[in-house]
């Protein structure tokens, strides 16, 4: 069954039910572990804290075979970047 994470839903589908939150999974991590989990919506498969405490989301590379680590903070900072630009793009299609 797929699952969607509260910040993919803030962002991309609201009034989505949500299934997990990043931050209260990263809440109960301590530094230097991570939890397996899949957000369908964006795409990731493991959520970590680093040992400065930072959160940070696992992708995995299937043509590389290999996971790659992303800085939260980064990444949602790119998604609200995306999400600006569809608006920006759908407002211009507008007629009226």
């Amino acid at each position: 069954m797929a699952e969607f994470s509260k910040q993919y839903c803030e962002i991309w589908d609201h009034g989505f039910p949500h299934d997990f939150d990043v931050y209260e999974i990263a809440k109960e991590l301590e530094a230097g572990n991570y939890e397996s989990i899949i957000c369908e919506g964006f795409g990731f498969v493991a959520i970590a804290k680093d040992k400065n405490e930072q959160i940070l989301l696992a992708f995995q590379d299937d043509e590389e075979d290999q996971v790659i680590w992303q800085e939260f903070d980064s990444f949602m900072s790119s998604q609200y970047a995306l999400l600006e630009e569809h608006l920006k793009i759908h407002d211009n299609d507008k007629v009226f």
